[in-house]
């Protein structure tokens, strides 16, 4: 009994950490969408008569050195960096979980190919080929979206072929192609569903560190350049004078880091309820 009771206030504990992290992560989500309703100011506007302005009233995080108001366009940030995450992981998740489902399920010298590309992939950091390709590119929104989707795609592709592999042995899916059903019917209806959950705890996991890539490529000046308000591009043209203006780059700095916090602590309680519920 106390084992069962030790396990099921575990189980619980772990619920209360999902819902309040996506409690949280629904927050940020709602104010990147409302952030042209929530800026006090226009994020664009400059004026050389408040330039490096205090927080105050009128400005509560202060002005950059353009006098352009860093709250609004921390708001502004918010919704330029959650909206290219969020598009950025999808389509790498769309890709990638593709990929998967035919090498996986045909196998062949389709997955030999792809397999040896994503092992290609993986053998260097993110990082460095991102900051490679984004460098060819340019900056600019689809030139880091670019950059660091080459290999992004790589790790939905791994587990959605490994969970292929194992499913097309299984009696239904042999039942399936016996009454004539086709591999892409099989794929979508049979062997997509039972993968989903693992491939979207792992989108979860994957949005922190993709925020971390967006804001780093342009902290560098290869991704979303200015004047468009982005958490990373934002740091990197207040950084020369953070001792005489700090707050233009503290408040920037700390919005980045609560926002992959937040979905960094959703994505680890989601999959650890998952190895929970496996193991029970």
């Amino acid at each position: 009994m106390k084992i069962k009771r030790s396990v099921s206030d575990q189980r619980k504990k772990q619920r209360y950490r999902i819902i309040a992290a996506s409690a949280a992560a629904v927050i940020l989500i709602a104010v990147a969408l409302l952030a042209p309703m929530l800026s006090p100011n226009d994020p664009y506007r400059t004026n050389s008569a408040i330039i490096r302005h205090a927080p105050c009233a009128a400005y509560p995080f202060g002005t950059d050195n353009l006098g352009r108001c860093v709250l609004s366009r921390v708001l502004m940030g918010a919704r330029t960096t959650i909206a290219v995450t969020f598009f950025l992981v999808a389509v790498s998740f769309v890709i990638g979980t593709a990929i998967g489902l035919l090498c996986g399920y045909y196998g062949g010298r389709i997955d030999d190919l792809l397999m040896r590309v994503a092992d290609i992939m993986l053998a260097f950091p993110q990082m460095v080929i991102a900051i490679a390709v984004a460098g060819i590119l340019g900056g600019g929104i689809a030139g880091a979206m670019t950059a660091l989707g080459i290999t992004m795609w790589t790790g939905f592709a791994r587990l959605s072929r490994s969970h292929a592999r194992t499913l097309r042995g299984m009696p239904y899916i042999q039942a399936a192609l016996l009454s004539g059903k086709s591999g892409p019917y099989i794929m979508l209806h049979h062997i997509l569903p039972n993968v989903l959950e693992p491939l979207l705890t792992n989108a979860l996991t994957q949005i922190g560190t993709t925020m971390i890539g967006i804001s780093g490529l342009s902290f560098l000046g290869l991704g979303i350049v200015p004047p468009q308000a982005e958490w990373g591009s934002m740091i990197s043209e207040s950084r020369a004078y953070i001792q005489i203006a700090p707050w233009a780059v503290l408040f920037p700095a700390l919005a980045t880091i609560l926002t992959i916090l937040v979905f960094n602590y959703l994505g680890d309680a989601v999959m650890e309820y998952r190895m929970a519920e496996r193991h029970t």
